[in-house]
């Protein structure tokens, strides 16, 4: 009979003991958290359409009358296509800016020889580095403009122009569709005959146009 007690009490002992190590463990939780949605990464494939606008600075030559800066202000509008494959982007672009790019000189001309760009348009091919929402890229190709050379007294000369471009920049997408972008263009125009008007109507003259474009742009892209 004793030790039937004894047995009795130790049962009921392990069993308070099991119950107090119920009651200390935390209850499962409800529910469990969700991980976390990652961003997509951004796709730089597709055609866009834009403003660009800035400044350029350069100079000009006349074989009579020496070299001159220049300087002045452009905006315009911008259209191109890219397409990506993995981290790099390919692409074209073109745009065309109305300008206001002159400079002037007195040597061997004392009312002032003229140099100046009403218009300026470039086509290029771009190359990028797509760091998910920026890019910075080079680009090269084709550059077109309207110079003039005007001597007083003696006329203006005005030829539309064909060169070469190259430079750089960085391109960041803000939101939705829209992408911002700053830029450098080194732009050489070459040289034309300007004839007497320019050589002060004593023999032809030859006048070089060449400039550095800083611009900043904002696209939509489709």
């Amino acid at each position: 009979m004793k030790r039937l007690s004894v047995a009795l009490i130790g049962l009921i002992a392990l069993s308070g003991a099991a119950a107090a190590a119920d009651l200390s463990r935390p209850p499962p939780p409800a529910y469990y958290p969700k991980a976390p949605v990652l961003a997509p990464i951004y796709n730089w494939t597709g055609f866009y359409v834009g403003i660009n606008g800035g400044g350029a600075f350069g100079s000009s030559s006349w074989d009579r009358t020496g070299s001159r800066d220049i300087s002045g202000g452009l905006i315009g509008g911008t259209v191109g296509y890219n397409y990506q494959f993995g981290q790099a982007v390919a692409g074209i672009e073109g745009d065309i800016d109305w300008a206001d790019i002159n400079g002037s000189s007195t040597t061997n001309c004392p009312l002032g020889c003229k140099t100046s760009d009403s218009w300026l348009s470039t086509v290029r091919g771009r190359l990028g580095y797509a760091a998910d929402r920026f890019m910075p890229y080079v680009t090269a190709g084709a550059a077109f403009g309207d110079v003039r050379a005007a001597t007083p007294g003696f006329g203006t000369t005005s030829s539309d122009r064909a060169g070469w471009t190259i430079g750089g920049g960085l391109e960041a997408a803000l939101v939705a569709n829209w992408t911002a972008k700053v830029e450098y263009l080194y732009v050489d125009l070459g040289s034309f005959n300007c004839g007497i008007n320019c050589g002060l109507g004593l023999a032809s003259d030859n006048v070089s146009f060449h400039s550095n474009v800083l611009r900043a742009g904002v696209n939509y892209r489709f």
